[in-house]
Formats: structure tokens, C-alpha cells, sequence
């Protein structure tokens, strides 16, 4: 399959990112979920045992158990897949509409832009399971699953606990995102010039984007986990609220609480997420091509070529709302 095949096909149909992006929010997700419990434990402002990577593996599954590192995975499967799912179509109606508009000329700006615009959405979605997935995750954690935690917050702390962060998750995932999906198309053009699949180039890309973005939005993740989790007395209604605790109780340095993990977590999750959505998309377009080659009857188009069709954003949000009920 040639660049114009790979690249035209895909992107003129949302149900094919969704699609690949649904697998690959829950692939990359649960593969790498252990890492990421360790992250969120680093990150508590409560100083025992959380020094070091090895050492708070350690202390979990020695004193915890030896499932304690995926505890609350149930909650990232429940949110990973729908707000992938609306993450990529966005973000690649998003970059095509814009580069139509641009005429290519400043793709970095543009993809940098796209990817601020999918996280907006992605956030919405999976702002709710971030908050119940990190309480899950927290030391001495209350709770014994993933309904019983959401059912305690709502009641207790009402609707609002669950978006307690996400002005703070905007504010880390924006440039998150933008230094992330331009390091990777920067990284895609050098490794990858013909844009045709190449699995080594995907996931090179994807690791080297996933390490830069960590890195530099490291401060905010600390500040949503003590958003999200609301420890003891370390209790914080804005961001205001939570860089002031971490700094009382860490100083500078706690706001750089977790960086190893984070990157350790980051560099393999966005290459086999990355991996995952660009071996998807490639599957789904060449059954698309082999359909209609054969005669089959057409994949439907979005809004950009069906006047009368739903646009991609109007496709995501029924199928989001369509999700969001069997959670």
C-alpha cells in the first residue's frame, strides 16, 4: 500500500480510528498498568515507602499483595477505550481539516493544534476513571473495587469529584499533547519519510514523543494525583490548592515526584499505543480497499465527503454516549 493509499484512506473515515484508537487506549493502558500504579504511589504526598521505583514495587506486592500494582485496571478498560476512541478521530479530523485549510504549509503548528483539540475531548471522557482508578491505587486504599469507589465518591463528594482535576488535566494534557503529536510526526519524517507502515518506525517515534511530553508536564501530574486522591489532610479544591501542598510538603522537588516512573511509563505505553492505532488503521484500510475492490458496498463517508452525512465529532459523541451507558 502507497503513502497516498495509507494515509488518503484512513483519514476520510472516523469509524476506522475509533476503532483503532479504542485498542489502542486499552492496550496501551493495561500493558503498562503496573508502571503506572507504582507512578501514582510516587506521587503521594504520604512519604513512606515511595522513594524509588524498586522499592515501591517492592512494598506493594511484599505487604499488599501480588495483584495490588493492577489494582483498578477495571476502571481504565471502562475509560481508555471510549476516550481513545474519540481522542484519535478528533485528532485526525482535526489535523485534515486544518492541513486543508493551511494547504499544508506549518504541519507542525497544525498537529500541535490537533492534538490540544483530541485532548479537550479525551479528557471529558476519561476524567472519571482517572480519579476512581488513582483512589484505587492509593496506599491503604478503602476500597475493594472499581463501583464501590465511584459509588462512594458521588455520594459522599457528589459529581463534581469526578472533574475535580480536569481544569488541571487540560492544563497538563494540552501541551502534553501538542509536544507529543509534533514530536511524533517530526520523528515520523525523519524515520519514516514515505509515511508508509513501518511498525519500528511507529513505535520509535512514539517512545521518543512519549518521553519529551512526560518530562515537561511532570509538575501537573503531581498536582492532579493530589487532586484526584484528596489524602488525609492534603485535601485541595484548585491547582492553586495542590502546588501548594506538594511544595509545603516536598518542596521544589516534589513537583518532579515520579519523573523516572513517569517516563519509564510514558516512553513504552506511547509506542505500543502509537504501534497498536497505526496497525489498526493500516488492517481496517486495506479490508476497506479489498471490499471495494471486490464490489462490496462502500464504507460510509463522514461529513467531508456526504454532505448529508454526520460529521466525525457528531459520529464520536454517539458513540461515546452510546459507551458511556454500558459503563
Amino acid at each position: 500500500m502507497n503513502f497516498e493509499d495509507y494515509e488518503t484512506l484512513p483519514t476520510q473515515n472516523s469509524v476506522v480510528h475509533m476503532t483503532a484508537g479504542a485498542m489502542a487506549g486499552v492496550m496501551e493502558h493495561c500493558i503498562m498498568y503496573p508502571l503506572d500504579s507504582v507512578k501514582t504511589r510516587m506521587q503521594s504526598l504520604r512519604s513512606a515507602h515511595n522513594s524509588t521505583i524498586t522499592e515501591t514495587f517492592r512494598y506493594m506486592v511484599q505487604r499488599e499483595g501480588l495483584l495490588r500494582p493492577i489494582r483498578g485496571m477495571t476502571a481504565v478498560v471502562a475509560g481508555a477505550g471510549p476516550a481513545h476512541a474519540c481522542f484519535f478521530a478528533t485528532y485526525e479530523h482535526s489535523k485534515h481539516t486544518l492541513s486543508h485549510y493551511t494547504r499544508h504549509r506549518h504541519d507542525h503548528i497544525v498537529h500541535g493544534l490537533s492534538g490540544c483539540i483530541a485532548s479537550l475531548v479525551h479528557d471529558a471522557v476519561s476524567n472519571p476513571a482517572e480519579v476512581v482508578k488513582q483512589r484505587l491505587q492509593m496506599l491503604n486504599s478503602a476500597y475493594r473495587g472499581v463501583w464501590e469507589c465511584a459509588r462512594h465518591v458521588y455520594r459522599t463528594e457528589g459529581l463534581r469529584a469526578f472533574y475535580r482535576s480536569y481544569g488541571t488535566q487540560v492544563a497538563m494534557n494540552v501541551p502534553f499533547q501538542a509536544l507529543h503529536f509534533m514530536a511524533y510526526e517530526w520523528s515520523q519524517s525523519r524515520l519514516n519519510p514515505t509515511r508508509a507502515y513501518d511498525p519500528r518506525a511507529h513505535a520509535l517515534s512514539g517512545a521518543l514523543a512519549g518521553a519529551l511530553a512526560a518530562s515537561a508536564t511532570t509538575p501537573l501530574d503531581v498536582c492532579k494525583t493530589v487532586l484526584n486522591t484528596q489524602e488525609g489532610k492534603w485535601r485541595a479544591e484548585r491547582l492553586r490548592d495542590a502546588a501548594a501542598h506538594v511544595l509545603r510538603a516536598s518542596g521544589a522537588r516534589g513537583f518532579f515526584r515520579g519523573l523516572q516512573a513517569r517516563v519509564l511509563y510514558q516512553m513504552p505505553a506511547a509506542a505500543i499505543c502509537w504501534l497498536t492505532y497505526e496497525t489498526f488503521k493500516h488492517a481496517l484500510a486495506t479490508v476497506d480497499g479489498a471490499s471495494e475492490a471486490a464490489g462490496a458496498t462502500p464504507t460510509p463517508q463522514p461529513a467531508a465527503h456526504s454532505p448529508a452525512g454526520p460529521p466525525p465529532l457528531a459520529c464520536a459523541a454517539l458513540r461515546l454516549a452510546a459507551a458511556s451507558g454500558d459503563v
